[in-house]
């Protein structure tokens, strides 16, 4: 495939958004920006600085002293605040249950957005995230809306948090998630939705091979359009 696009990739929690685009990027060699994980490590410095969400100079303060970058370590993208590898710590759930509430604030969205765009403006790039295909990268020249209910996404975290150690109920997650859903869905600015033009993928019912397929299917049909 000599042309590229870009794809932008929204959803729900734990639906496999970052794993799809993974895949794809992988693919495909397209560049891979993990959104999710930038507004995780403002979250990680926001509570290792206790830092006031609801103050926007401490906000604006703490945003200047932030610098997130992406590096592949083993194969894996691995995330870095302020030159330290944070990828394990941004995974943990005392950062889940606090990055809706974070990622909510206007100034830390809009100071996201700017980076991802510019991280993004070229072709051949894929970014998951929860409002890529509708404030990040409108134009995008294919968007997928990732579901999945929330038995089987509460199922997914469960595991996923399993493998890496943690020990939690899955009545836990399951709540997590409802409320990371509403506040996502709910926030003034830039709220999670569907694009008009995005492509929905419930994927409760398929595994991880079939969707990449699916999904790949689509970027050459859109390539060759």
């Amino acid at each position: 495939m000599e042309n590229k696009i870009t794809i932008a990739v929204d959803g729900f929690a734990s639906c496999g958004k970052s794993t799809l685009a993974k895949g794809i990027a992988k693919a495909l060699d397209y560049a891979y920006i993990d959104t999710g994980a930038m507004y995780r490590a403002v979250t990680l410095y926001c509570i290792e600085n206790e830092v006031n969400i609801n103050d926007d100079n401490a906000i604006q303060s703490a945003l200047d002293a932030i610098d997130i970058r992406f590096k592949t370590i083993e194969g894996k993208n691995t995330a870095f605040l302020n030159g330290k590898n944070v990828e394990e710590d941004i995974r943990k759930m005392f950062v889940s249950n606090r990055v809706s509430e974070v990622a909510a604030v206007s100034l830390v969205r809009r100071a996201m957005v700017r980076q991802q765009q510019e991280m993004g403006k070229e072709k051949g790039v894929i970014l998951d995230g929860r409002d890529i295909g509708t404030v990040v990268f409108p134009d995008a020249e294919l968007k997928l809306f990732m579901t999945a209910n929330i038995e089987v996404r509460t199922q997914r975290r469960l595991l996923e948090l399993q493998n890496k150690g943690q020990s939690i109920t899955p009545e836990i997650i399951a709540k997590n998630l409802q409320h990371r859903d509403h506040i996502d869905s709910t926030r003034a600015d830039s709220p999670l939705k569907q694009a008009d033009d995005a492509i929905v993928i419930d994927n409760s019912n398929l595994t991880e091979n079939e969707q990449l397929t699916m999904c790949l299917a689509l970027v050459k049909i859109r390539i060759n359009s």
